[in-house]
């Protein structure tokens, strides 16, 4: 019989409890404190479907009992209560340290408060069950963070897990509720979220590559043919996703439709096992969709065994009714169904919803209980497991990843998809999958695509998809040579990406910062990071801006407006450093998308896009921006569970000194923490910016070894980078890579500024007075000429941009 997951009770401390007849107060920290009522007196102890930790460390705290009230205090808060029925003068708390607002640092129970995030006050909100049918933005559910410091998570109506591991409704009416007060300390509000709801498990290496996922009745053969012309045209992939017509849909009426259904359809895939291993072979993992609301019919292969299993007579032909609620049903559908798919070589399953919002237990979603049941036996045999389904509630980053539903195509849809994401951070939950330039109705747009691959580059995965319209499908080579080649570029590159998001995706489930996050949970205090909703933190150093707007049909420019937290900034295409600690408007051809490296960091790429994701990669390149910082590298041995210990930490620490405007010394220190296990992988350090080096010294072990003269070299996305090959070296021996004399690139605003001038639709005698102008003025005197020249004011303010650009340091 399947067993769900360890259902016993994980109680608090009971020195940290404060209990009368009807009420119960938990201090779990400081800062979050559980609040319950109960007309019968009967209080909750199992874990449930959100909460699954409640085992805190007990907090320092004082309580005064006031007639049939008290007061709690501990270091951030106070907590007032009268004894009764919560209501809104009965039950407050009051933030005594960290307060944020100066009209609201009390929260009253059932009290709402301005909601005006464009103002800059109010939750910061979490997500959404889905984006289906929502072309551009959707109503999103609360979070967990506020700017006004405080928040409830309303946990009364879930079900609960019971000693068993089953599940189980709550008895009685009641309230149960967890009160966050955390003021703008967010990583400590999402740590503590994190500590009672769960942590995010780690994805499998292969979830970070490129998706290929079509609405589209493939056979095998077509279906191989794509995934080797994609390979051919020097484009990698990682997941091959399966939509329903894997399966047989063309069913007797009498029974349904055929939106349901676990029986291959042999007349386009003949030999499923050997299409599987096929695509097994090309190095690519498989999920394969499912609609599971009709239950198993009597034409599913499966349904004999699970007739009989249900007791019902295959021989009678009675549908077996899904019912997510019965343990019966359960452990049949997984055995007989999923599982004999699983052998033949599916890796995990793509739950696409259809089940309703309502089950025969009280509160319970079978969503989740899919979500659930799905992503616990995923992980049988030792596997890392892993479902794609959609958001269920609070709770549900325990089950990755998200499928946010099917995406409308336009730039609507394009515009809101980056805010969806990072404030899904709010709530915990880090892994949406969305249909990567659109799934249904729009129109066809090249531009629109591009801009829509580039954004999934930077996204938590990157599926492209495409519905049953033939004219929809996104291979990069269907939007003509110029837009392929864009697209063909960033696809590789999210491929040499994958060391940095797998660093960042062991950061989310360690230290539970999202890969995809707001600004203002890295810049709480910073009015300017509310200000851009669409600007995102990606993983430890990158700062995405993203362009989700048309280009000036005559500059073909597009622009943004971001804002720079403090430091310096490099444009992680172009190499350009910018100042931070101000606003920008950043303005980039089709070619290029504003993503921006912090100074100091090194990003770990993998040197070949087209090898193997999966595993730890044989070819590293260490991509330095010049500046003061640590940048870190983890990986592990592919385990199903691997914990801290398992992990490997690879330390880069970078020192810049600046001798003058032209030359610097540069040093990199690596350091490993961990089992041994990368030995002998060829390392190639590339550093931006800097055209040369008086020396070169490379220590390994403290010894000094000889390497080849460095060298400028190029890239098809990339700046180009002084190049130093380390050759094939042991990591945990540790390496030091010192620069001596470096000498930074020139910067060449005139060749910039040729460069946009030249694909502009424009009068040549006003392309060649700003070009002029751009070669021979600065500052203010470059922009008050360029106001007197005919210019698309996009095209004007990209000029200004280039021109007011720094070199390296």
């Amino acid at each position: 019989m399947f067993a769900m997951s360890d259902g016993r009770p994980a109680p608090a401390h009971p020195d940290a409890v404060v209990t009368g007849r009807t009420y119960r107060f938990t201090v779990l920290t400081s800062r979050l404190i559980r609040m319950e009522w109960s007309p019968s007196g009967t209080f909750v102890d199992h874990r449930s479907q959100v909460v699954v930790d409640r085992s805190f460390d007990v907090p320092e705290f004082s309580v005064e009992r006031l007639g049939d009230g008290l007061e709690i205090r501990t270091e951030h808060l106070l907590l007032r209560y009268d004894g009764g029925p919560f209501t809104a003068s009965g039950l407050s708390a009051t933030l005594t340290s960290g307060a944020t607002d100066p009209h609201y640092a009390t929260w009253r129970y059932g009290e709402s408060y301005p909601q005006d995030l464009a103002g800059g006050r109010g939750n910061l909100l979490g997500t959404a069950r889905t984006l289906d049918e929502a072309d551009g933005a959707c109503e999103l559910e609360t979070g967990i963070l506020s700017t006004y410091g405080f928040a409830v998570l309303d946990d009364s109506a879930s079900v609960l897990l019971s000693p068993d591991g089953w599940i189980e409704p709550r008895a009685g009416e009641g309230l149960d509720l967890y009160f966050f007060g955390h003021g703008r300390d967010y990583h400590a509000a999402l740590a503590d979220y994190h500590r009672l709801t769960g942590p995010v498990p780690l994805v499998p290496r292969h979830v970070l590559g490129n998706w290929w996922s079509r609405y589209w009745p493939y056979n095998a053969d077509e279906y191989l043919g794509v995934m080797d012309r994609f390979r051919d045209e020097g484009i990698p992939l990682s997941v091959a996703v399966i939509d329903m017509d894997w399966h047989v849909t063309d069913v007797d009426p009498a029974i349904g439709t055929g939106w349901t259904g676990y029986t291959w359809n042999r007349d386009l895939f003949p030999d499923p096992p050997s299409f599987l291993a096929g695509l097994h072979d090309r190095g690519l993992a498989v999920t394969l969709n499912v609609h599971p609301a009709d239950g198993i019919r009597r034409h599913e292969e499966a349904y004999p065994a699970v007739a009989r299993a249900m007791g019902i007579d295959p021989e009678s032909g009675t549908a077996v009714a899904f019912d997510v609620t019965s343990r019966e049903f359960v452990d049949a559908y997984l055995r007989h169904v999923h599982h004999p798919l699983e052998d033949e070589g599916v890796d995990f399953w793509w739950i696409d919803w259809q089940s309703g919002g309502a089950t025969t237990v009280p509160g319970l979603d079978p969503l989740w209980m899919l979500n659930h049941i799905h992503y616990r036996d995923s992980a049988r045999d030792g596997r890392r497991p892993l479902t794609f389904s959609r958001y269920s509630g609070p709770g549900s980053h325990r089950y990755p990843i998200g499928f946010s539903g099917d995406t409308i195509t336009t730039w609507a849809s394009l515009d809101f998809q980056p805010y969806f994401t990072a404030t899904a951070a709010n709530i915990g939950y880090p892994w949406w999958s969305h249909d990567i330039g659109g799934h249904m109705f729009g129109s066809r747009d090249a531009e629109m695509a591009v801009r829509w691959f580039q954004l999934g580059v930077f996204s938590p995965v990157n599926r492209l998809h495409s519905g049953a319209n033939p004219f929809s499908s996104k291979e990069p080579w269907g939007y003509g040579p110029a837009a392929e080649g864009v697209m063909a570029a960033y696809l590789r590159f999210r491929h040499r990406l994958v060391p940095y998001l797998y660093t960042a995706a062991w950061t989310t489930h360690t230290d539970h910062a999202a890969l995809v996050r707001p600004m203002y949970h890295d810049h709480p205090g910073e009015p300017e990071a509310y200000r851009v909703p669409n600007q995102a933190m990606v993983g430890e150093h990158l700062l995405l801006a993203p362009i989700t707007s048309r280009e000036d049909a005559a500059a073909h420019v597009a622009s943004v407006r971001a804002w720079l937290p403090e430091g310096s900034w490099f444009d992680l295409f172009t190499g350009h450093r910018y100042a931070g600690g101000r606003r920008v408007n950043l303005h980039r051809p089709l070619g290029r998308f504003p993503v921006l490296a912090r100074a100091g960091a090194v990003l770990p790429l993998q040197t070949d896009p087209m090898a193997d994701i999966g595993r730890n990669p044989d070819e590293l390149t260490l991509r330095v921006f010049p500046g003061d910082g640590t940048s870190r590298l983890v990986e592990d041995d592919g385990t199903a569970e691997p914990g801290v210990g398992q992990r490997v930490v690879t330390s880069v620490a970078q020192e810049l000194r600046v001798h003058d405007d032209v030359e610097a010394d540069l040093v990199l220190t690596l350091t490993q923490d961990g089992p041994s296990g990368a030995d002998g992988r060829t390392v190639t350090v590339d550093v931006v910016g800097v055209a040369a080096a008086g020396s070169v010294d490379v220590l390994l072990g403290g010894r000094p070894v000889d390497v080849s003269s460095p060298t400028v070299v190029t890239d098809e996305l990339l700046s180009p980078a002084l190049r130093i090959e380390l050759g094939p070296v042991d990591l945990s021996d540790g390496i030091v890579v010192r620069l001596g004399g470096a000498r930074r690139t020139p910067r060449d605003a005139t060749g910039d500024a040729f460069d946009v001038l030249h694909a502009a639709e424009i009068a040549f005698t006003a392309k060649e007075q700003a070009w002029r102008a751009v070669a021979h003025q600065e500052g203010l005197a470059l922009a008050e000429e360029l106001a007197t020249i005919e210019l698309p004011p996009v095209l004007r303010d990209a000029l200004i941009e280039i021109a007011a650009a720094y070199p390296a340091w």
